[in-house]
């Protein structure tokens, strides 16, 4: 699937830049909100679950219209998961979410994990937009906009 990578090697400086610039263009026209979190290993059999209790230990859940949205990839695992709160999981449902990990996974075949990333993170800014437009009086970045590398 993809090479094993050390974490500070999966993606380049300039490729991170490209990540963060995506992250921060998807959530210009919406209220709601996206990270991406990567490690070498998932410590559950299934990545979904390990999305979940990354969510909740970034306090993911907490966002104004539960509209968060996170993008785990375990790199050497070969394992990924978008899991989306239940404000944008309600409006979009599972299919969305599966179809975006198999954009992501038929990427990162092809070794190209930050167009993976950023396309995926193109999509799910649109749906964000579509669901959570962007309102002036209320919105305000609730999470930052980088990419968290864990173990």
């Amino acid at each position: 699937m993809f090479s094993l990578f050390k974490k500070s090697e999966f993606l380049s400086a300039s490729e991170k830049d490209k990540i963060i610039t995506a992250l921060k263009a998807a959530e210009l026209q919406t209220s709601g909100e996206i990270r991406v979190y990567i490690e070498s290993r998932c410590r559950f059999v299934d990545p979904l679950d390990r999305a979940a209790e990354i969510f909740w230990s970034m306090k993911m859940d907490q966002t104004q219209e539960r509209n968060a949205v996170l993008i785990y990839v375990a790199v050497k695992d070969h394992q990924m998961a978008i899991l989306g709160d239940e404000g944008i999981h309600k409006k979009v449902g599972n299919e969305f979410w599966n179809q975006e990990v198999a954009k992501m996974r038929l990427h990162f075949q092809r070794e190209h994990y930050m167009d993976a990333l950023v396309l995926v993170i193109g999509d799910i800014g649109k749906a964000l937009v579509h669901h959570f437009p962007y309102d002036s009086k209320t919105d305000k970045n609730e999470l930052p906009d980088d990419i968290v590398f864990g173990k």
